[in-house]
């Protein structure tokens, strides 16, 4: 019974000690076996791993691709427009001693710190460069820009351990009181330039409306003329005719003549005429015969 009481606790223990000996690095993660803080030992590889139990300590890492995104920023490139730059980067541990060396116990938070603190500078060093215009940023130049903010914070983030793998603009905008500003400018240039386009469609509109005047005058003139020569034509014709008529019998001629003045002269029911009773006007209508006329 003695022996049962002092075995048992004494297997507890053994197991404890045992279990708390050993660890597991998975395949996603690196560990640093640490003895009062100072590094003894690195685990970069997945599996079963033993430390010294109550002495050491297991401190362990994530070593997949990390995503960091970084504060919004206000960089002037060279043509002063002044931009707000939203942006990411990929990042890795590459070297977990320099990390835990680094950043000590702040682990990922304080590296995360750091880098962005990398980043904004090396974006807003890149992007106001000279010769790096807002156009520029906005045109397919961009992906060069984002390799070259990459490789320079890569430079200074080793120092970290960081392996920087990536770095993306998210966003690349104007500020508030400047888009404002610019949407003012475009749309008071689009006004301008539909006030042009109205202008030249009324300057076009009046040379069509002048050239269609134009063309109806000189086609009613020629017209006219035509019909002048028509008629000129027409009266030579009736005018031989009547003179062939007059020379063939002069007598009947002037009695058609008289007929043609009686019709206009005596037009409507109660038309009235004065002349004296000698006139030669009612010459065809007197009756030289009164005899006959009575009978």
């Amino acid at each position: 019974m003695r022996k049962s009481a002092i075995i048992l606790p004494a297997i507890v223990v053994v197991i404890a000690v045992i279990l708390s000996s050993l660890y597991v690095v998975d395949e996603r993660e690196k560990a640093l076996v640490l003895q009062f803080g100072q590094i003894k030992a690195v685990k970069e590889e997945p599996g079963l791993a033993i430390k010294i139990p109550l002495i050491q300590d297991v401190v362990k890492y994530d070593d997949r691709i990390l995503s960091l995104d970084t504060d919004v920023i206000e960089v002037t490139p060279s043509d002063d427009r002044r931009l707000v730059v939203d942006a990411f980067a990929r990042y890795r541990i590459a070297d977990v001693v320099q990390f835990r060396q680094a950043v000590g116990v702040g682990g990922i938070r304080a590296a995360e710190d750091r880098l962005s603190s990398i980043l904004n500078a090396q974006i807003r060093e890149v992007l106001g460069a000279d010769q790096v215009t807002s156009d520029t940023i906005l045109s397919e130049e961009r992906g060069s820009l984002m390799l070259r903010i990459r490789d320079n914070a890569r430079v200074q983030a080793r120092s970290l351990g960081l392996d920087v793998v990536d770095v993306r603009l998210k966003q690349t905008n104007l500020p508030m009181q400047n888009l404002e500003a610019t949407f003012a400018r475009m749309r008071a240039e689009r006004e301008r330039e539909a006030a042009d386009e109205i202008a030249r469609g009324n300057e076009a509109a009046q040379r069509v409306r002048a050239t269609a005047d134009r063309t109806v005058v000189e086609t009613l003139s020629d017209a006219e003329r035509e019909a002048q020569i028509v008629r000129g034509e027409a009266d030579a014709q009736r005018n031989n005719v009547f003179a062939e008529a007059f020379g063939a019998d002069p007598e009947f001629f002037a009695f058609y003549r008289s007929l043609q003045a009686y019709e206009s002269a005596l037009q409507g029911g109660n038309s009235s005429m004065v002349m004296t009773p000698n006139s030669q006007f009612f010459d065809y209508l007197k009756n030289d015969n009164p005899e006959a006329g009575a009978n």
